[in-house]
């Protein structure tokens, strides 16, 4: 908690200036290579969006989203990853398939978006957007490695997240609980955000190019948080809703 603690201080504290317009278009320490690099992973991460949209219509449509589509998200991503760098092409493919097989999966919440507020929904994706936006730069604007460190520490939250989601399914779990795991689960994936673009733009600086893996990261992060602000926003609106019934009654 101390190391979150240290990371929103950082953003706050006085001494820390680089938040002024200047520092926005400071990208001094990013080498045009790097820059070009990440032109190409945030262009693939637009693609992968758009190819999970097409998912999530198709699931309208058809009704496919469940395990099989989730279960075909994880194969691709495995074939991807053990599919050598020059095959850029079948990478690429696999890399839109496996999010439009993510969108197909996450379609059914979408849909149950679109049913109780269609508003909902581009809320929970312009708040997504923004909120990873502004993080991606804050970790493009900081100091190179600066805060690679936070990467052990949200990887012990993935496993208190995972162990968690395991116990409540098998003893059951709370409300208290389940919001526990939502908030919590936001929290950590926003930080993996800032942590994954450093990484990549570490890696880059070191040679690593693999725009079609860095694209595949920063998307697994994107749909994460988007998952959690919508399931906030739908159950803030439907506890809402249920206390103006209330009143009514």
């Amino acid at each position: 908690m101390e190391s979150f603690t240290s990371f929103f201080d950082s953003q706050t504290g006085p001494s820390r200036n680089r938040w002024s317009y200047d520092s926005l278009k400071n990208f001094r320490q990013i080498s045009p290579v790097v820059q070009t690099h990440l032109k190409q992973v945030y262009l693939a991460l637009c693609c992968a969006l758009i190819a999970s949209a097409v998912g999530v219509y198709l699931h309208i449509l058809w009704n496919i989203g469940g395990i099989l589509t989730t279960l075909g998200s994880v194969g691709c991503m495995t074939w991807l990853l053990s599919t050598p760098p020059y095959h850029e092409q079948k990478r690429v493919s696999l890399l839109m398939a496996s999010a439009l097989f993510q969108g197909a999966s996450i379609g059914p919440l979408i849909e149950l978006a679109i049913e109780f507020d269609a508003s909902i929904l581009v809320g929970a994706f312009v708040g997504c957007a923004v909120a990873f936006g502004c993080f991606s730069a804050a970790a493009m604007v900081a100091k190179r490695r600066e805060y690679l460190y936070l990467g052990g520490l949200l990887s012990s939250g993935l496993s208190i997240l995972f162990w968690l989601h395991f116990a409540s399914s098998i003893f059951g779990g709370s409300m208290a609980l389940f919001k526990f795991e939502l908030y919590f689960g936001l929290l950590v994936f926003v930080g993996y955000i800032v942590v994954d673009t450093q990484d990549i733009i570490e890696k880059a600086h070191f040679g690593d190019l693999d725009y079609v893996k860095h694209a595949l990261t920063l998307f697994t992060d994107f749909v994460a948080v988007f998952v959690r602000i919508l399931i906030i926003m739908l159950k803030n609106s439907s506890d809402k809703e249920e206390k103006k019934k209330k009143r009514r009654n």
